[in-house]
């Protein structure tokens, strides 16, 4: 299949994101924040209609400049202590969601982006695949300096406190990277799908890893197996790509649950 050029730079890309989502993901079942990757996914429409709106032509720039705003304003709402935060997320991004399609919906042109809900692997271009590139490396030097400090903060965020750790500044410089990260890869994983990739292989890894090494270092394998598995299959099958890895990630999450509740 790789005598494509398209295969060859699916794969690539594949080989770039599917470490970063299985990372990023970690942290985010971690801190129970499911509900705000998906509502940063469901964005992504509403900033390619304020794109439209003001004229940007370059729609990935315009989902990223919402996106940022975006999940800055999700994580101001979460910071107010509402027992509610998660609800009151879930009415902005539905909000948010339904105006980008009506936006993008006058005059019959939701056409034009509706490719967007399942994604399309197989089109991505290598300037594109350079963008994931210098993604991937701000990620990993991210993730290198402050692990640990995301780590303390998800456990116990007024200890954090107590240890010079600016929780808020940390909470926020995470946001805006998973924001990226969604942005970045919601036109070649769907919109539909996004968040299932960045929650299934971190999920899986929770069901069998006994420390947190091993959570990340299963959560990376778990999702870059998902991602070469899958698009190896959808090839072979002629299926979407992005619903074949979300299956295959699926599996992973059912097999480790049992494989967990049975050893413990």
């Amino acid at each position: 299949m790789f005598s494509y050029e398209f295969m060859r730079r699916a794969m690539i890309a594949i080989l770039i994101i599917s470490p970063l989502f299985g990372m990023v993901g970690t942290m985010i079942v971690q801190k129970k924040m499911a509900y705000f990757s998906d509502a940063l996914g469901h964005s992504a429409l509403t900033g390619i209609a304020v794109g439209v709106i003001c004229g940007i032509g370059n729609t990935t720039i315009s989902m990223m400049i919402f996106a940022v705003c975006f999940a800055l304003l999700l994580n101001y709402i979460s910071r107010k202590g509402l027992s509610s935060s998660d609800t009151l997320i879930s009415v902005f991004a539905s909000c948010a969601t339904a105006l980008g399609l009506a936006i993008l919906s006058r005059g019959g042109n939701f056409s034009n982006y509706s490719a967007l809900l399942v994604g399309d692997v197989l089109s991505i271009s290598w300037v594109e695949i350079f963008e994931l590139i210098g993604l991937f490396f701000l990620i990993l030097v991210f993730w290198w300096i402050s692990i640990n400090r995301l780590t303390a903060i998800s456990i116990h965020p007024t200890l954090a406190k107590s240890r010079s750790i600016s929780v808020r500044v940390m909470e926020d410089a995470f946001a805006v990277l998973v924001a990226l990260l969604v942005m970045l890869s919601v036109r070649w994983v769907g919109i539909l799908l996004i968040n299932a990739l960045l929650i299934l292989p971190a999920a899986s890894s929770r069901n069998i890893s006994t420390n947190f090494r091993e959570y990340t270092y299963f959560s990376m394998i778990f999702s870059l197996f998902s991602g070469v598995v899958g698009l190896t299959v959808s090839y072979f099958t002629d299926m979407a790509t992005g619903p074949m890895i979300v299956i295959v990630a699926s599996v992973i999450y059912f097999a480790t649950y049992i494989y967990g509740k049975d050893r413990a």
